[in-house]
């Protein structure tokens, strides 16, 4: 059952997975917050871990930084190992004031100018979308837990380090053409694979830099270990 990428056999994974880029924050998640851990993964140091909270079982799992990454890793878990659900978790840099530091956003939609589903399965669309269900049920573990939402489009990149572009202007191009709020490098090609699969996915997002406006950044330290939030309100759906 193992694949390339994944040593993982035929049970090991739960139905649902939190899905964070880095993967020592798939660690941190399942040290911090879950109960009867076990290791499935380690290929390329790429870790996944299975255990439960409050008594439910869910897998947490690394996708890497960017669109075929995640592409790989999302597609097996959907398409090999049976998942259902995949809930992105990871850090943002906001496109508009009042978007501020540590606060979280639900992805109502992924816009992108990469190629990934056109070459992948003929997709020629630039917006993919997360389930109806799981934002739903997103929202009301947020409420529940008394933690604030914002929702919004968001820009899925294929580019990290501008050069030679007015990176304000195009950020400001976005807002305006394509409603993007803040940026990621990865929501596009999961949603993209989930309605392939027939799956659901979402992604929660922690703003860890400010673009518009004053510029601020939380530190690296932060961006593995404080962004609680987003981690409480997924493991809520359980």
């Amino acid at each position: 059952m193992s694949t390339p990428h994944n040593t993982a056999e035929k049970g090991q994974i739960a139905s649902t997975v939190l899905m964070p880029g880095d993967p020592l924050r798939a660690k941190y998640i399942a040290e911090t917050y879950l109960d009867n851990v076990s290791e499935f993964n380690h290929v390329r140091g790429m870790l996944g871990f299975t255990g439960t909270y409050q008594g439910k079982p869910v897998s947490v799992m690394g996708s890497g930084m960017g669109i075929p990454s995640i592409g790989i890793y999302s597609y097996e878990l959907f398409h090999h190992y049976g998942v259902d659900n995949i809930i992105r978790l990871g850090s943002s840099g906001s496109y508009v004031e009042g978007l501020n530091l540590f606060d979280v956003v639900m992805a109502t939609a992924a816009w992108s100018a990469s190629t990934y589903a056109l070459a992948q399965s003929g997709y020629d669309k630039d917006l993919t979308y997360p389930s109806t269900q799981l934002n739903a049920q997103l929202k009301e573990s947020a409420q529940r837990l008394g933690k604030e939402l914002v929702e919004g489009v968001v820009h899925s990149s294929d580019v990290f380090y501008y050069h030679g572009v007015d990176k304000a202007a195009y950020i400001e191009k976005l807002n305006r053409e394509h409603g993007c709020i803040c940026i990621d490098m990865e929501s596009f090609a999961l949603f993209h694979n989930a309605a392939l699969n027939g799956k659901r996915a979402a992604t929660l997002l922690t703003i860890s830099d400010t673009l518009k406006g004053e510029k601020q950044s939380i530190s690296s330290a932060d961006r593995e270990l404080a962004l609680t939030n987003m981690m409480e309100i997924a493991l809520g759906i359980l």
